[in-house]
């Protein structure tokens, strides 16, 4: 199949991730990145917080003069057009890919009817009726897109990489800046307390380490600080962290509406003990106590990390057991975007 693919093209991003899993299922995929095109407006310190916050309404005129450049440059048969976040395209741009006369799938692992980033997906909410097919990674995402004219819906869990999170073969090989004993890597997020959640733990002698971005902007930063190893990870260094670590925090984000999120699959896939907050799609994904560990709150997190490091056998066949279910649940990138394809077949 000849899919057109509208995403971020870092190498680092998830978009990209799925678009190299498309590849390794034998599709021929054109990757065009609009973040990179439109980066101009974007990144820019003023007008980006400008365009986030009204949905990229402002942008509708270059988005479509970037997409008719993109369109003239792909004039060969393409089979399916697969949109990649979809926050930057109005009605418009949507006119324009219709004009391929190809269905057109929405990915979005954000919650756009959730309401935690304002008005940053308003525009896409008005297109959900363009799109042949949206992926949504909760529950209620379902009837929420249904009602806004979303023409067919299915939910998908979220995923790792095959190829991308594929663990050291051997642990030596581990660079030895990223071991750890416990170990949470993920950004700060106003109004999330995930701050006051790790302060807990160090407070109670959690030997913790904090990677990520934005961590300097929290009021706890002077107590956070000496536990702070470095920025955002991505490729190997990101796999070397999690399974270079005895335990791997995972937490959600509340304003997404999150019930497990990519880390949920991607530290156990990895090989890491995944630590995270007790929700029922976690309890569906694994056996507590065997396949990973969960906690409710902060004091909870404390006496399940001491009671991990103090054993070390137990830590290993969590970690096996992880491994073998999270591979034997088929939520690779390769399992989730073929069973995409397949509804989009039914469609």
């Amino acid at each position: 199949m000849n899919i057109l693919y509208l995403g971020s093209s870092n190498p680092n991003s998830t978009a990209y991730h799925r678009a190299q899993a498309l590849v390794r299922l034998g599709h021929r995929v054109v990757l065009e990145d609009p973040y990179q095109g439109l980066a101009a407006s974007l990144n820019s310190k003023l007008f980006g917080k400008i365009h986030f916050h009204t949905g990229y309404t402002f942008l509708q005129k270059k988005n479509a003069e970037w997409l008719k450049k993109i369109l003239q440059k792909n004039s060969s048969k393409i089979d399916a057009i697969w949109v990649n976040g979809g926050e930057l395209f109005g009605e418009n741009c949507m006119k324009l890919l219709k004009s391929y006369e190809a269905p057109i799938i929405l990915y979005n692992n954000d919650d756009p009817t959730g309401g935690r980033d304002g008005n940053r997906f308003a525009t896409l909410l008005k297109t959900l009726p363009f799109y042949d097919l949206c992926a949504v990674m909760r529950n209620i995402n379902v009837p929420e897109y249904t009602s806004k004219g979303a023409k067919k819906v299915i939910r998908v869990t979220m995923s790792y990489d095959e190829a991308v999170h594929s663990p050291f073969e051997k642990k030596k090989d581990i660079p030895k800046h990223l071991l750890s004993e416990v170990a949470f890597i993920g950004t700060w997020m106003r109004h999330e307390k995930r701050d006051e959640f790790l302060l807990t733990l160090i407070k109670n002698g959690v030997p913790l380490s904090i990677w990520g971005d934005r961590w300097n902007k929290s009021p706890f930063w002077k107590q956070l600080s000496a536990y702070y190893r470095g920025g955002a990870l991505g490729g190997r260094d990101y796999v070397a962290a999690i399974q270079g670590a005895k335990i791997c925090i995972g937490m959600l984000s509340k304003g997404n509406r999150d019930s497990h999120t990519q880390r949920s699959l991607e530290i156990p896939y990895i090989g890491g003990v995944f630590c995270a907050e007790r929700t029922d799609e976690h309890a569906e994904m694994y056996v507590e106590g065997k396949e990973a560990v969960f906690w409710s709150d902060a004091d909870e997190c404390v006496d399940v990390c001491k009671k991990l490091l103090q054993n070390d056998d137990l830590r290993r066949q969590i970690r096996l057991n992880g491994m073998k279910k999270v591979r034997d649940m088929k939520v690779g990138n390769q399992d989730i975007c073929q069973k995409i394809l397949q509804e989009l077949d039914a469609v």
